[in-house]
C-alpha cells in the first residue's frame, strides 16, 4: 500500500473508525521529528550521566578494582559496584541468575563491572573505557561453542521433551518402518534487535522517596519490581513510564532491567537525576539478541512426501544466564510442526550454557527457529523424491475437525479449528502464477552458467498468546472530559507498531467519535498495575479488549442518562457520528451528553479488564492449550544467485497474510512487510560472529553488522491481506501481526537454497547454512557442484 492512499487527516465524525487505513498516531510526529522518546525529555537540574565499566574477559574471577583512579577522572562523581546495590543483585525473569552488576566472576565479554557516574556523559564514558586497566581479573577457560558446551552438560535449565506416537515401536518404531528415511543438521544463527533507539534510562528521585524511571522498555512493570528488589523499595515507591520506544522487537522485554536498575540505584543514592544511555557498541557487547540454534533430524516419509515420523533435538543458545530462554525453547518446540502434521513425533530441546551475552526475546520468540526446522525438512523431503516442494508441503497440511481424519490435532494436543493454510496457499499459488514461474525457472537454469534462480512459496501457522497463562491479562481507563474528548491509558507500550492507534481506534468506535476526539498516554505503572509485556504478538488482543471494556462502561453509563431523558430503554441507544441515536430519531450532541451527565453526577471513566479465555498449560508434559488461536500466511520469493561471487538479488515477492479483520489495513500491511524484511535480513545477511578464542563479539555495529536496507527490497513487491474473520473472540475479530509475519522470510532463504541446488545433481541437498551470506552459499555451492 503507498502513502498517497492512506487519508491525510483524520475521517470525518461519520466515517468508520475502526477497519479503516488511519495513518499512525504519531506519524507526523516521527516524519518531523517532534516525537518525544526518552531521550529527548527535558533533563531535570543537575542531571548526572551514567556509563558502564565492561567486562575485558569472557570469563574469568575479578580479584579487585582501582575505584580510586576511577573516581579521580576528570568530572567523576560517583563509581557504584555490585556491593552497593542494597537489595538483590542477580535479578531474571524467571530465573534469578543474571546479575546487574558482576560481583565475583564475569561471564561474557562486555559484562557490565560497575557503573560510572559524572556530570557529563563523556567524561563518564571516558572513566568507564579504563575497565580493562582498573579492573584486575584472572582469565578462566571460556566455553563458547553451543555444542561443545551441551556435550560438557552446560545447561542454564533442564532439557524439554515432547513425544506424541501412535506406532507400536514409538517415533523410533514409525521412521525405521518408513519407505524413505533421511537425517541431517542445519545451523541457524542468532539475530540483533538493533533498534533504532538504543537502551535508555532516565531515574529521577522524587520527593517522597520514590522514584521515576523514564524507561524504553516493552515492560515497565517488570521495570518496576527489579528497581524495587534491587533497592529494597515497596513497588508502590517506583513509577515507570514509557511514552514509546524507538523500535523493541523484544530486545527491550526483560534486558532494559540492567540500564532501569543502575540508573534508578544512582539517581537514589546521589539524590539526583541519573541517565543512562549506552552507545551502539556497547549495546551490543552487554545486552542479548535472538538465539540461534542446533537442529539434528531424522525424519521417514513415504512416497508422496508424508511425513510418517520425525525426531529432532534443539540445542538453543542461551548465553550465560537463563533469561527468557526457557520460553523461548518452548515457543520452538511448539512451533516445529508449522503449518503440518505430525503423526508421530519426538522433540528434544536444550539450552546449553556459554560464556556470551545472555540471549533474550525476539520477534516470534522461538517460533521462527522452530518452524524453520521443519521447513528445511519438508525441503529436503522434496528434492529427494525429485517433487516440488510445494506439493510435498500440500500433503503434509494439517486437517480441519471436519474433514474425520484426525490430523487437526498438534504435537502439543491443541486442536487447530481455524485452519485456512490450503486456501490460503492456493490463492496465493494462483495469483502469484507459483507453476507458471517454476517453469520458468528450470528453463532459465537450463540454459544459464553462472546465474542461477531460485523459487519458493512456505507458509505460516503461529500460535497467538503468552505461553504462561497468567500473562495473557490487560488491563485500560478510559476518562471522558467536559468537552466531550476522551484520554485512554493501558499497559502496552507503543514501539512504532501502532498499538496506541488501534486502541484509540476501539474506543472511538465504542463511543461513535471521530479519532481525533480520542488521545492515548503514555504508559505508566501508576496508571495501570501489574501489566504484562507488550510481547507475543499480543498487544493489540489484550489492550484493545480491556479498553473497549473500559468505553463500554462509559457508554452504558451514557445511555442511562439519555435513555431516561428520551423514556426508551438504554440498550436501544447507539453512539455514531458524535452523536447519541434514540429509537426514534432523537438525538444528543456527545458534548452535551457529557455535560448533562455530569450535572447528574454519573462517573465519566472507568477502567476496563480483559483476560484470554481457555488457555491452559503442562510445563511438564508440554501439552495443553497455550494458544488462543492461530495466525496464518504464505509467501513467494524469486531470487537470481551470481554462483562466481555467492551475491544474490530478491527479484519478487509475493505476500498474502491472515489478519483476521483487520483494525487498520494499513498498519497491519505494513507490519507484513516490515515482518517479511526482518526475517530475510536474518536468514540472509545479519551475521552474528564470536571470536573463536577471546569470545567478542566482532560484529558489533553498523559497519560490520549487516541489516536490510531499501535497496534490498525488490520491486516487484506485492503484499495482501487475507479475507478471513477470526473465529475467537478476539477484539473486532481482528488477528495479531506483530510476530507471524517475519516467517514469511523463510521462502527468501529456500528460494536461495534451490538456486544453489540447480548447480549439483538432481536429488542433492544443499548444506546451506543461515544466514546465507555469500560466504555461506558460496560453502554450499561448492559442496553441491562436486555431486554434478
Amino acid at each position: 500500500m503507498d502513502l498517497k492512499d492512506l487519508p491525510a487527516s483524520a475521517p470525518t465524525a461519520g466515517s468508520p473508525v475502526v477497519g479503516a487505513s488511519l495513518p499512525h498516531e504519531s506519524a507526523r510526529l516521527h516524519v518531523t521529528g517532534k516525537a518525544a522518546y526518552t531521550d529527548d525529555l527535558p533533563e531535570p537540574a543537575g542531571t548526572l550521566h551514567a556509563a558502564l565499566g565492561l567486562s575485558p574477559v569472557a570469563h574469568g574471577r575479578i580479584d579487585g578494582l582501582d575505584l580510586a583512579r576511577l573516581k579521580a577522572q576528570p568530572g567523576v562523581v560517583a563509581v557504584f559496584t555490585a556491593a552497593d546495590i542494597p537489595g538483590e543483585n542477580n535479578v531474571g525473569p524467571i530465573v534469578h541468575d543474571d546479575p546487574i552488576l558482576a560481583r565475583d566472576t564475569v561471564a561474557y565479554l562486555g559484562q557490565p563491572v560497575f557503573a560510572v557516574v559524572a556530570t557529563h556523559r563523556d567524561a563518564a564514558r571516558r572513566a568507564a573505557a579504563l575497565a580493562r586497566e582498573v579492573l584486575q581479573i584472572t582469565p578462566l577457560p571460556p566455553l563458547l561453542d553451543l555444542r561443545a558446551a551441551h556435550a560438557a552438560g552446560q545447561h542454564v535449565v533442564p532439557a524439554m521433551h515432547l513425544t506424541r506416537s501412535s506406532h507400536p515401536g514409538g517415533v523410533v518404531g514409525a521412521i525405521a518402518a518408513a519407505p524413505h528415511r533421511l537425517q541431517g543438521r542445519f545451523s541457524l544463527g542468532g539475530q540483533e534487535q538493533f533498534y533504532l533507539e538504543g537502551q535508555i534510562s532516565l531515574a529521577t528521585p522524587l520527593d517522597d522517596g520514590g522514584l521515576k524511571v523514564n524507561c524504553s522498555t516493552q515492560h515497565p512493570s517488570e521495570m518496576q519490581a527489579m528497581i524495587a528488589h534491587a533497592l529494597q523499595l515497596g513497588a508502590h515507591q517506583v513509577q515507570v513510564e514509557c511514552r514509546r520506544m524507538g523500535g523493541g522487537f523484544g530486545g527491550k522485554e526483560s534486558q532494559s532491567a540492567l540500564f532501569a536498575c543502575v540508573a534508578a540505584l544512582a539517581a537514589q543514592a546521589l539524590g539526583r537525576p541519573v541517565k543512562l544511555r549506552p552507545d551502539r557498541d556497547d549495546d551490543f557487547l552487554i545486552t542479548g539478541r535472538r538465539h540461534g540454534f542446533e537442529f539434528d533430524w531424522e525424519v521417514g516419509f513415504d512416497d508422496a512426501g508424508r511425513v510418517l515420523g520425525v525426531e529432532v533435538t534443539m540445542l538453543g543458545q542461551a548465553g550465560h544466564s537463563a533469561d527468557l530462554s526457557p520460553p523461548v525453547l518452548t515457543r520452538a518446540i511448539c512451533h516445529f510442526d508449522n503449518a503440518y502434521w505430525l503423526p508421530d513425533v519426538a522433540i528434544h530441546g536444550h539450552l546449553p550454557r556459554t560464556h556470551t551475552q545472555s540471549n533474550t526475546a525476539f520477534r516470534g520468540f522461538g517460533g521462527p527457529q522452530g518452524a524453520l526446522a521443519i521447513e528445511m525438512i519438508m525441503d529436503d523431503i522434496a528434492r529427494t523424491l525429485g517433487r516440488d516442494p510445494f506439493e510435498v508441503r500440500r500433503a503434509n497440511w494439517y486437517g480441519t475437525p471436519e474433514d474425520g481424519r484426525g490430523h487437526h490435532v498438534t504435537p502439543y494436543r491443541q486442536a487447530v479449528e481455524d485452519n485456512i493454510i490450503d486456501p490460503l496457499t492456493q490463492t496465493l499459488a494462483q495469483d502469484a502464477r507459483y507453476a507458471e514461474r517454476r517453469s520458468a525457472v528450470q528453463a532459465f537454469n537450463a540454459q544459464s552458467r553462472w546465474l542461477k534462480k531460485g523459487l519458493a512459496l512456505t507458509p505460516v501457522k503461529f500460535g497467538i498468546s503468552f505461553n504462561v497463562a497468567q500473562f495473557n491479562q490487560a488491563g485500560a481507563l478510559v476518562h471522558v472530559y467536559l468537552d466531550g474528548t476522551v484520554l485512554v491509558n493501558h499497559g502496552g507500550t507503543e514501539m512504532g507498531q501502532g498499538l496506541n492507534t488501534k486502541v484509540a481506534q476501539v474506543v472511538a468506535h465504542e463511543l461513535g467519535l471521530p479519532l481525533a476526539q480520542v488521545r492515548v498516554t503514555a504508559t505508566d505503572t501508576s496508571k495501570v498495575a501489574n501489566t504484562s509485556a507488550t510481547a507475543a504478538s499480543t498487544g493489540a488482543d489484550l489492550n484493545g479488549k480491556a479498553a473497549q471494556d473500559a468505553a463500554r462502561r462509559v457508554r452504558a453509563r451514557l445511555a442511562g442518562v439519555s435513555a431516561q431523558a428520551w423514556g426508551v430503554e438504554p440498550e436501544t441507544v447507539r453512539f455514531e457520528a458524535g452523536q447519541a441515536w434514540g429509537p426514534d430519531g432523537q438525538q444528543l450532541g456527545f458534548t452535551a451528553l457529557v455535560q448533562q451527565a455530569y450535572a447528574a453526577r454519573v462517573q465519566l471513566w472507568s477502567d476496563g479488564y480483559y483476560a484470554t479465555p481457555g488457555l491452559h498449560w503442562d510445563r511438564e508434559t508440554l501439552t495443553g492449550k497455550p494458544f488462543f488461536y492461530f495466525a496464518y500466511g504464505a509467501a513467494v520469493a524469486e531470487v537470481l544467485l551470481d554462483t562466481l561471487t555467492g551475491e544474490w538479488k530478491l527479484l519478487q515477492a509475493d505476500l498474502l497474510h491472515d489478519v483476521g479483520q483487520s483494525l487498520n489495513p494499513a498498519l497491519d500491511i505494513g507490519q507484513v512487510e516490515g515482518g517479511f524484511v526482518q526475517g530475510m535480513g536474518w536468514l540472509t545477511s545479519e551475521e552474528l560472529v564470536w571470536h573463536p578464542q577471546t569470545g567478542k563479539l566482532m560484529t558489533h555495529a553498523p559497519s560490520t553488522y549487516k541489516i536490510p536496507t531499501a535497496n534490498d527490497v525488490p520491486e516487484a513487491f506485492t503484499t495482501r491481506l487475507y479475507e478471513n474473520r477470526n473465529v475467537s473472540d478476539t477484539i473486532h475479530r481482528s488477528k495479531a501481526v506483530g510476530e507471524p509475519p517475519l516467517l514469511l522470510g523463510f521462502s527468501v532463504f529456500l528460494a536461495l537454497r534451490d538456486a544453489v541446488a540447480a548447480c549439483g545433481a538432481p536429488g542433492c541437498l544443499p548444506p546451506l547454512r543461515a544466514p546465507a551470506t555469500p560466504e555461506a552459499l558460496l560453502t554450499a555451492l561448492a559442496a553441491v557442484q562436486a555431486t554434478a
